[in-house]
């Protein structure tokens, strides 16, 4: 059987906030306007009993009603309630009674009989609270329940006056007691003011209550407002759950806030961008690549995709915008590390490149092979000799590269023959310079068909930029020379372009906000505005360089080179 209560609808966490605010709150007004009138009430009995006693001390104290008692209290004397309801005494409590607005005023003798009574009927009767104290000489407050009801009671003890005006000792005073004055005030006489004087508390403490709602209210429409209207137990998995995700994920990804601050890093983010601590700071105070920066620091808009160069990593980035119910929350990047990606597909262009190389030399050596086996079966040595001049001059396979020969290491000669045939396609020459001399073999085939795979496009791409085809009026062409000193290979590239401007030189090496869409292919990224940073990154991590030997000038354009540190073997 189900449970009513687990049917029952849960109140939002906001709501329960300000119920318990406000129950909080009436709960403290409540106390306080119970100790209040606790305090009002103890003062107002204690006035009534002050009250009481003085009117009472008052009473006794007159010397009229002081010998018409004393002539009264004679034990054994009997006492006549007609006579004594149209007595001095009688006539002296009612005065005081109706001056002072008094519930009673009794006056007895020394037995407790009483003399004076609001109620005529009961003068001759016996008090009907115990009369001792005052008998015995002492002045005595109370409350207690009489004939008239409940009251707020003095009693103090009537003495006869002193024979020939002169004071008695205090063991004579109290043996002159010749009876006692009771003055009473009713509880509800007493309490007539207790509603007027709680007015103002009262009053106070709806004021702390209606304070209370409509400050419970703004703190409740604040709550849900910094929530996103989110309960706590939503809360606490969110963040169980973007822990578990950011700590999990291998991409980066770093939240901006509206006003700009950092809000979330994970660490992969951290280790791609080389951050220190960047939660809680603007995204302006980080060490960010400036299209990174700018991408981030945008209004929000639609979401933005670019490939950037961070340090020597290549980094695929995605910025979105996030809303909830309408309100901008910040925008949020993931970056995701191509490097590792470029590095394979460079390492793998090298390979089908070499064995693309190595099957076609196989095949154009075995055809030479038959070519001169068959001219010296017929006898014709003279051109079999000739046959191996020409293939001497001009390499193992015929490649589209002026003086292919100069260049024997395998697998710069495969790439630079690939190379030479996408030249060739777009109408550039492509040749080997007269300094090349390569001894060694390559090592790092993906670093060193990173930067001279850059150099080269960007040098192809310099050659068919000019106004006119070349300087000289002849057809484009890209010059390499390759040279290696130990482990330390050494590139050239000139090209028969326009060369350099004036004043350009300084941002060839900047990483500009210019970025190829993330859709081309990788290959053509590096000559898209951010080739040549790459280019220096990768050499200067292997303790080289890239740099700008001339911006162009006489019969050439410009010429970039480069050192490669530990590439050759």
């Amino acid at each position: 059987m189900t449970d009513d209560r687990s049917r029952r609808p849960r109140l939002r966490f906001a709501t329960e906030v300000l119920a318990l605010q406000l129950a909080v709150v009436v709960a403290v007004v409540a106390l306080t306007s119970a100790v209040f009138v606790r305090i009002e009430v103890t003062r107002l009995e204690r006035a009534a009993e002050g009250t009481a006693l003085a009117i009472a001390q008052s009473v006794a104290a007159q010397s009229d009603l002081r010998a018409a008692v004393a002539r009264l209290s004679v034990d054994g004397t009997d006492l006549d309630p007609a006579v004594l309801a149209d007595g001095p005494v009688q006539r002296a409590a009612v005065a005081a009674q109706r001056r002072t607005g008094a519930l009673f005023v009794v006056v007895t003798d020394d037995r407790g009989i009483r003399l004076a009574h609001p109620d005529t009927d009961r003068i001759g009767e016996m008090v009907s609270t115990s009369p001792d104290a005052a008998l015995a000489g002492r002045e005595t407050v109370s409350w207690a329940r009489g004939t008239l009801g409940e009251s707020a009671r003095a009693k103090v003890p009537v003495s006869a006056p002193a024979a020939g005006g002169a004071e008695t000792s205090r063991a004579s005073r109290q043996s002159a007691v010749v009876g006692e004055v009771s003055v009473g005030f009713n509880r509800a006489r007493v309490y007539d003011t207790l509603v007027e004087d709680s007015m103002p508390v009262i009053g106070a403490g709806l004021a702390a209550v209606l304070l209370a709602v409509i400050a419970s209210m703004l703190i409740r429409r604040r709550l849900v407002r910094l929530t996103l209207g989110l309960q706590p137990e939503e809360l606490v998995t969110l963040v169980q759950n973007q822990q578990a995700v950011l700590g999990g994920v291998g991409e980066g990804v770093i939240a901006i806030g509206p006003s700009g601050v950092v809000t979330v890093c994970n660490p992969e983010a951290v280790r791609l961008l080389g951050l220190a601590d960047p939660v809680g700071r603007p995204v302006a105070s980080l060490d960010l690549p400036a299209p990174l920066g700018a991408m981030l620091a945008a209004s929000p808009a639609a979401p933005a995709s670019a490939t950037i160069v961070a340090g020597h990593r290549v980094l695929l980035v995605d910025v979105r915008t996030v809303f909830r119910d309408g309100h901008d929350l910040g925008r949020v990047a993931v970056l995701r590390d191509r490097t590792d990606v470029e590095a394979l597909t460079r390492r793998l262009d090298a390979v089908g490149a070499m064995s693309t190389a190595l099957r076609a030399q196989r095949h154009e050596f075995a055809n030479r092979l038959h070519a001169i086996s068959g001219l010296l079966d017929v006898g014709e040595t003279a051109r079999a000799r000739a046959y191996l001049a020409d293939v001497q001059e001009r390499g193992p396979l015929r490649y589209p590269v002026q003086h292919a020969d100069r260049l024997t290491e395998p697998y710069l000669q495969a790439f630079l023959g690939a190379k030479g045939v996408e030249a060739a396609e777009r109408g550039v020459l492509l040749r080997i310079g007269a300094e090349t001399l390569v001894q060694g073999t390559i090592t790092e085939p993906g670093d060193v068909t990173t930067v001279l795979g850059n150099l080269v496009d960007n040098a192809v791409a310099a050659a068919l930029g000019g106004d006119e085809p070349t300087r000289d009026g002849g057809s484009p062409w890209v010059e390499v020379e390759v040279l290696d000193d130990g482990t330390t290979l050494h590139l050239s590239v000139m090209d028969s372009g326009p060369g350099v401007p004036a004043g350009a030189a300084d941002s060839l090496f900047v990483r500009g906000p210019t970025a190829a869409p993330a859709s081309e292919d990788v290959s053509q990224v590096h000559g898209l505005g951010i080739g040549l940073p790459l280019s220096r990154e990768i050499a200067r991590r292997r303790d080289g360089d890239v740099w700008l030997a001339s911006p162009g000038g006489g019969d050439h354009g410009a010429v970039f080179c480069a050192r490669l540190e530990g590439v050759v073997s």
